[in-house]
């Protein structure tokens, strides 16, 4: 019965692949290439402007063009670059920032040395989330989730790490899959911030729960508006601040630098396909102000070139919740309560901003009613 499967597969591969691929080769080479557009930007192809524009709407879900988004984004970039200065001094450091960021860049002692390590580092810092979690969240997932390896084939192409959702019907965890290729690209004070993103209380968290309602139409349980869902994932790495997963300096800069980043991608998305950006430039201004490391700086930055708009959801959608909780907070005094507020935001599976703030004000409005 194999040998029925095997041996044709066997003569596929031997006689057909090969030549297959030598024909996609020839024809990238001669024909595709050559007539390929030397351009980045979408503002550079036909009513690509207009094309941008609406994109920055859909991922965004807000009105923003990209000029007030850029403007934005350079506002934030200046906000957090004043708190790393201060958690530079704090740390007792002697240098500027530039020597500080090329110190977390290349020191060894940041860096692991092997894989193994380096999973079963992630591993732990996401079960020093788990208990915290309570204290922030009157409602919790059932699913569980898992942290693995992304796959050798896949990693020199993909990010430090991402999520992949789970199934409560198909009793299949969510798993938090982490880039071990290029150690010495893969610093250790990033960990927490990242782990708080992609894992819990973000990405698994939200999404998780969303899977688990049962009074919404099916297609909304699987609903992921990048504003919204990104968003809470970022917010979510500033709840690391109060679950106390920051210890050290370090850590914290690496909280900071991952937000610095998303802001960056306000300046950096909106400079290449609206303002005449060059890929070179985009690079220049992330690697001047993050500490992300040169092989995370090309690939994010190519990232953004081929799917304009959806970077610029992550930090539109932190501000607002951001924004919604300070509102909630002024607005009930005593009666605020954070676990109930977090319950508000996620009981509805994912949303537009506008539709979270409509559910933000009905909590007010329902908390302010209890004596």
């Amino acid at each position: 019965m194999a040998a029925r499967v095997t041996e044709p597969a066997g003569t596929l591969r031997r006689n057909v692949v090969p030549g297959a691929y030598r024909a996609l080769a020839s024809y990238l080479s001669s024909t595709y290439i050559p007539r390929a557009r030397q351009s980045i930007a979408w503002s550079s192809l036909p009513d690509g402007r207009a094309w941008y524009a609406y994109n920055v709407k859909l991922e965004t879900t807000t009105s923003r063009t990209p000029a007030e988004i850029h403007a934005l984004g350079l506002a934030e970039v200046k906000r957090i670059r004043a708190q790393m200065d201060s958690t530079i001094r704090a740390s007792g450091y002697v240098g500027d920032f530039e020597s500080f960021v090329t110190m977390l860049r290349t020191d060894a002692r940041f860096f692991m040395k092997d894989s193994a390590s380096l999973v079963r580092a992630y591993r732990d810092i996401a079960k020093r989330i788990d208990p915290e979690l309570s204290r922030l969240f009157g409602r919790l997932p059932r699913l569980t989730y898992g942290v693995a390896t992304i796959p050798a084939y896949a990693a020199p192409s993909q990010t430090t790490a991402y999520y992949m959702p789970g199934s409560p019907d198909a009793h299949r965890p969510g798993m938090y899959f982490v880039n071990t290729y290029k150690l010495d690209a893969r610093p250790i004070w990033e960990m927490e911030a990242l782990t708080a993103h992609e894992a819990v209380p973000g990405h698994h968290l939200q999404i998780a729960l969303a899977r688990e309602l049962t009074d919404l139409p099916v297609f909304r349980l699987n609903f992921f508006p990048h504003a919204f869902g990104e968003g809470w994932a970022l917010y979510c790495e500033k709840l690391g601040v109060e679950m106390g997963v920051y210890h050290t300096p370090y850590q914290r800069f690496g909280r900071l630098t991952y937000e610095i980043w998303r802001a960056c991608r306000l300046v950096v998305d909106t400079g290449m396909h609206a303002l005449g950006w060059t890929r070179e430039q985009a690079q220049h201004y992330l690697a001047t102000n993050t500490s992300l490391s040169m092989h995370e700086v090309r690939t994010e930055v190519d990232r953004y070139i081929a799917w304009p708009g959806q970077a610029l959801a992550y930090k539109i959608g932190e501000l607002k919740i951001v924004e919604l909780r300070k509102r909630a907070e002024e607005a009930l005094g005593t009666r605020f309560d954070v676990r109930a507020f977090h319950d508000a935001v996620l009981e509805e599976g994912g949303v537009t901003l506008a539709l979270l703030e409509r559910r933000v004000e009905a909590h007010i409005a329902e908390r302010r009613k209890r004596r």
